[in-house]
């Protein structure tokens, strides 16, 4: 008898737990740098993109499904209290947003990913978190120095 060991989280958890539902995935990164430069459009009506450059900051890639959007889902949530106990556990304030539709099968409508994402930040703010997103609906060329440290990347699931 062999066992069958290529099954993927997603359908370990539907096996194990019927009816959960993992949606939101976020990679943060505690980053002594990151900076970006827009280099290529993907969604037609965005604004003009700049450049920027940050220092000591946590990042969050995130990948909005779309059950985060419903009303009652909690991703926002969870989003916003796991962002500042890492801000927290690097004793900074300084935290960026980033869209990053990669993690996951399916995504949320843009507008919908994006106004989370604006939630998001605003509570972040209202919490005393200096907060910014990256250009939204863009390649970005990304500069990234991290340090190796156990809190310097952390996975979460929602």
């Amino acid at each position: 008898m062999t066992a069958n060991f290529c099954m993927s989280l997603e359908q370990y958890i539907a096996k194990r737990w019927p009816g959960a539902n993992i949606s939101m995935r976020v990679l943060f990164w505690y980053c002594e740098a990151f900076d970006w430069k827009p280099a290529m459009r993907t969604l037609p009506d965005v604004p003009e993109a700049e450049p920027s450059e940050n220092k000591n900051t946590v990042v969050a890639f995130v990948h909005i499904e779309p059950g985060d959007v419903e009303a009652d889902n909690s991703a926002e949530t969870k989003l916003v209290k796991n962002a500042k106990w890492l801000a927290r556990k690097w004793e900074i304030t300084r935290i960026i947003l980033h869209s990053f539709t990669h993690l996951g099968r399916e995504k949320a409508d843009p507008e919908k990913a994006r106004a989370l994402l604006g939630r998001a930040q605003e509570r972040l703010q209202n919490a005393g978190y200096s907060v910014d997103q990256t250009p939204y609906g863009y390649f970005l060329d990304l500069e990234i120095k991290a340090p190796g440290h156990p809190l310097a990347r952390v996975y979460k699931e929602f």
